[in-house]
């Protein structure tokens, strides 16, 4: 008997399978990472994130102009200091890179949106995100450090903060901050179900931080926790957050899903520099095709819930979108 129901009849073209297409990739889903270093006129490649490299201030700006010319809305600003301590303090140095990143891309590119990683990893001497009482974390002392941070980064000109620590409190201790200080405008896009997960390896290579001793699972979510990351997002909203992000992004499409089914503020996900590398390594020995794979894989991210997508690939990915 012939089928009535053909539904491969919406597959025959291209032109018909983008008129019924459910998920639609744009350039102004992504956010673009920045890795900003002391100095001038620097754009160094990272050995370890084929593609991407440590800029100093100056070259940041022109990046950004890149980021903006292609219809991506954002970037995010890590750093590199000049110094570390144990308290992290050149994190709140108004001359640090990332300070200085922010103050000159805002000058040149009103119009773009400035998000700034809020953390301490960068910046302490022993690799960890938040400041130690004797052999412990001190997640109280940490969170008022970091409240600091943020307030600089807003200071120098960012339109957003995004704490990535995890400690409890800091969305709060954040938002308080920046409200007695004249910035209640000012949105924040907290970490807020963050993994203690292999696929950060790339970028603690690419920012200097990996832990000195130990490692960050005390603070950093387990990966086998699923109801865990509705707690924590229900947390930092509560707190003040505005947009919530899922960390890492592929092997946690299931908390990118649950989480927007769950909450009705913005979901971000950050497609992390491990799942970044893996792609490029495989593309590079011939063994997947780039583009398509890294369209599906931002596809993917995007079909799962999320609103925003912090990737690497955004450059080249607006690129492919606009041909």
């Amino acid at each position: 008997m012939t089928p009535y129901i053909r539904p491969q009849r919406l597959r025959v073209s291209a032109g018909i399978r983008a008129m019924v297409r459910e998920t639609q990739l744009m350039p102004t889903d992504f956010v673009y990472p920045l890795f900003v270093v002391p100095g001038k006129e620097i754009k160094r490649e990272i050995p370890v994130l084929s593609g991407q490299y440590h800029v100093s201030s100056d070259m940041a700006v022109r990046v950004a102009k890149e980021v903006y010319e292609r219809g991506i809305p954002a970037v995010m600003v890590f750093g590199l200091p000049e110094y570390k301590d144990d308290q992290g303090s050149s994190a709140w140095d108004p001359n640090s890179p990332v300070q200085q990143a922010i103050c000159r891309i805002k000058q040149e590119l009103p119009e773009l949106v400035i998000t700034s990683d809020v953390c301490l990893c960068e910046y302490t001497d022993h690799g960890h995100c938040g400041v130690f009482k004797g052999q412990h974390l001190d997640n109280d002392g940490s969170i008022e450090i970091l409240a600091k941070v943020a307030l600089s980064h807003v200071e120098a000109g960012a339109d957003m903060v995004a704490p990535s620590d995890m400690m409890d409190g800091r969305v709060a201790a954040i938002r308080e901050v920046l409200d007695q200080s004249g910035y209640s405008r000012v949105s924040i896009m907290s970490y807020a179900a963050k993994y203690a997960s292999a696929f950060y390896e790339p970028f603690r290579d690419a920012a200097g931080c990996t832990p000195q001793f130990g490692d960050r699972r005390s603070y950093q979510m387990d990966p086998a926790n699923a109801r865990e990351a509705l707690k924590e997002v229900a947390l930092d909203i509560e707190e003040g957050a505005d947009i919530v992000m899922v960390k890492p992004a592929m092997a946690y499409m299931d908390i990118i899903r649950q989480v927007r089914d769950s909450f009705t503020v913005p979901v971000a996900a950050y497609n992390v520099s491990g799942e970044y590398a893996m792609i490029k390594a495989a593309a590079e020995k011939g063994w997947i095709d780039e583009q398509r794979t890294v369209l599906e894989t931002l596809t993917g991210i995007k079909r799962a819930g999320a609103d925003i997508i912090i990737t690497y690939h955004a450059l080249e990915a607006a690129g492919w979108l606009q041909l």
